[in-house]
């Protein structure tokens, strides 16, 4: 599919195509980074930080928890910043970490006001000593600990593509409140199976290069609606800043305009469509 075939196939609603023309509505103009981690010592003042992210136009950022302390270091920031929202939830390779009780610890966490989803979860078969099974069961236990608390969730997945959509697809009726793969890497034909489970989809700083053909050949498998930005920060720098670490959620605007390009869009539609996206996708952004 070309990027001209896909654009003729697709019609956005007149909200999104009047900001092309400086018509954004005022709710619709802010970039969005939907997938970072500011809980680590990385940046240094995070109050510097988030004036840099105000002056980019990067209006919401969602650091996402990946064990117990970053899921609560999140909601600190999230009730000491109103531009930060969270997420928590054990990520697959921190099981190591996991303590008898932590999974309620999560729990309690997602009631809080700006936990926006339960994450990151999900399946990573990268390292040798991975032990499936056990990835297996804490992430069907998330899944439906985020469907009775009415939350989406975000999804990390690595190198296990097939047992990921399978996975998945055997609990679709657990994903009914939304499911996002972030920093989606698997191929644009399994895109589009995963886009009829009503997932969504984050792209971040690794899309930006010229050489990252599978995340471009995904973007324009996929529909504007089910497209998200992240940075992933403190990690995957965007193709200006190659090389450099900490990456920051600063990087939206970049990431964003590179979307925009793929999918043949004014770079201010492609904002405004993220920004509507995001709001749909996490229901607590709009509170």
């Amino acid at each position: 599919m070309t990027s001209s075939e896909n654009s003729e196939k697709e019609t956005l609603p007149k909200d999104l195509s009047d900001a092309a023309d400086g018509r954004c509505l005022k709710d619709m103009c802010g970039y969005i980074d939907v997938h970072c981690h500011l809980t680590g010592d990385e940046y240094g003042d995070i109050s510097a930080l988030i004036e840099r992210l105000e002056e980019v136009g990067v209006r919401k950022v969602i650091t996402a928890g990946f064990d117990i302390p970053s899921s609560q270091r999140g909601m600190y920031l999230a009730e000491k910043y109103p531009s930060v929202y969270f997420t928590a939830g054990f990520h697959p390779t921190e099981l190591k970490k996991y303590r008898e009780g932590d999974l309620d610890i999560i729990k309690s966490l997602l009631s809080h006001p700006k936990c926006v989803a339960l994450g990151e979860i999900g399946l990573d078969y990268h390292y040798e000593d991975t032990d499936k099974p056990l990835q297996h069961k804490f992430f069907a236990a998330q899944l439906e600990m985020a469907a009775k608390a009415g939350l989406p969730v975000e999804i990390h997945s690595r190198d296990c593509a097939e047992d990921m959509y399978n996975f998945v697809k055997e609990r679709a009726e657990l994903l009914q409140n939304g499911a996002l793969l972030h920093c989606y890497s698997h191929s644009a034909e399994l895109a589009l199976q995963f886009l009829k489970l009503g997932f969504y989809f984050s792209f971040g700083g690794t899309s930006t290069y010229k050489g990252s053909k599978r995340a471009r050949k995904s973007m324009l498998a996929l529909p504007v609606a089910s497209l998200l930005t992240e940075t992933d920060s403190p990690y995957l720098p965007p193709a200006s800043l190659y090389g450099t670490f900490p990456n920051t959620p600063a990087s939206i605007p970049e990431i964003t305009a590179s979307m925009a390009a793929v999918k043949e869009l004014d770079e201010n539609v492609m904002k405004a469509a993220v920004w509507k996206n995001a709001h749909t996708f996490f229901k607590k952004l709009n509170g």
